[in-house]
């Protein structure tokens, strides 16, 4: 069996920035412990399959260890690869299905936005596992659907924050991200996933969906300027809409091959 893949560097114009993604187009259904075999090979955060055999097209996502229930970077990826590769030169938008149900993803100037299902935050207490595994207190915590959301003060804050994933990884939850405002932009952000085999995500779409109301809130407004601040670093364009929320994010492909199994 021959497989084509990408990897497309995510929320970023630039290769060896953003998150890198492994795009994995199919005609076929591809079995899950091979998709899950494949992805583990792979070793990055997270590798998308796009089955483009019927609309709107199912993707699936896998990081090295377990299947996810939604990813904004791999997601973009995909569209890219899509719309670079095998989809007529006009088409500006794309509906994928997903287990977070229906997804969309458009083309707008020189971006392409995801059209995501909105986290709201809910606040908590009482969560002193979190500052023992980040090593510094919160001024707040939050609970998402799938993640936990810790503030802080400043940028500074959330470069210095040097956790322990040991601790991280006992977590109820697929992972943390930490937040605050941003110095340049509107909000700045790291996100720590070690129960999902990825200690920090380079740039993490996904967790904007709960930052976004957030901050959308606490700022006073609808769009929003975002940097996370991991190693690779990304940027975002960010929006609120209601129940849904846009994430807009440059790409720069890194490779194109083929897989032998």
């Amino acid at each position: 069996m021959i497989l084509p893949i990408y990897i497309v560097d995510a929320f970023t114009d630039k290769v060896f920035k953003g998150n890198p993604a492994a795009v994995i187009p199919l005609n076929n259904k591809l079995d899950s412990k091979i998709m899950q075999a494949i992805a583990s090979e792979n070793n990055l955060s997270e590798t998308a399959y796009v089955n483009i055999s019927s609309v709107p097209f199912s993707i699936r996502w896998f990081t090295p260890t377990i299947e996810v229930d939604l990813c904004g970077h791999a997601t973009l990826a995909a569209a890219r690869v899509l719309f670079d590769s095998y989809l007529p030169e006009n088409t500006t938008e794309i509906l994928f299905s997903s287990r977070s149900g229906e997804l969309k993803a458009f083309k707008k100037e020189n971006l392409i936005y995801l059209d995501f299902p909105t986290d709201i935050p809910k606040p908590i207490s009482g969560k002193k596992d979190i500052a023992n595994g980040l090593g510094a207190t919160p001024l707040e915590v939050y609970r998402g659907k799938d993640d936990y959301l810790a503030i802080f003060n400043d940028e500074k804050t959330i470069k210095d924050i040097s956790p322990s994933f040991e601790k991280l990884s006992k977590l109820d939850s697929r992972g943390l991200i930490v937040s605050a405002p941003g110095d340049q932009v509107d909000f700045v952000s790291r996100c720590f996933f070690p129960q999902t085999g990825v200690n920090e995500d380079p740039v993490t779409g996904s967790a904007h969906t709960l930052m976004i109301p957030y901050w959308s809130k606490i700022l006073g407004k609808s769009q929003l300027s975002a940097t996370q601040l991991s190693s690779r670093s990304g940027s975002l364009c960010c929006e609120l809409h209601g129940e849904r929320v846009l994430i807009g994010g440059e790409t720069a492909q890194y490779m194109k091959g083929e897989i032998s199994i």
